[in-house]
């Protein structure tokens, strides 16, 4: 979890065996966002500039307005809460990021997205 200025901002990731191929590279995870205004000012998210690593090292940013099609406001005590989902061509990788926010008053300031690990569930049993 991460709080900036009184934003909290957790994350809990899920490997989709189901939506994801390994023999064609592909892997997916499905993942869970909460985030909580325990400030006492009201704020609005504006965009996400997400940050995604797979194991070998490559970034691929993801930018633009809002989440899942939503900007909303949250008052102090409020929650959102969203899923979304990362493909990865690894089957490891780490995501992190930052969403932008602005105040009633019209200051904008970014909230921190806790780096968090995605990580293929170890299913390759080999027997001699």
């Amino acid at each position: 979890m991460a709080n900036t200025r009184g934003i909290a901002v957790s994350v809990e990731p899920t490997y989709l065996e189901t939506r994801s191929s390994p023999d064609s590279s592909q892997y997916f995870w499905a993942y869970r966002v909460i985030i909580e205004n325990q400030g006492r000012e009201t704020v609005h998210l504006l965009s996400r500039h997400w940050m995604i690593t797979n194991a070998r090292g490559e970034l691929t940013e993801v930018k633009g307005p809002g989440v899942v099609g939503e900007q909303p406001f949250l008052k102090p005590g409020e929650s959102f809460e969203y899923m979304s989902g990362a493909p990865l061509n690894t089957p490891s990788g780490m995501m992190g990021g930052a969403y932008q926010m602005e105040t009633d008053s019209g200051e904008r300031f970014d909230i921190e997205i806790p780096t968090f690990s995605l990580d293929r569930p170890n299913q390759d049993v080999f027997l001699n």
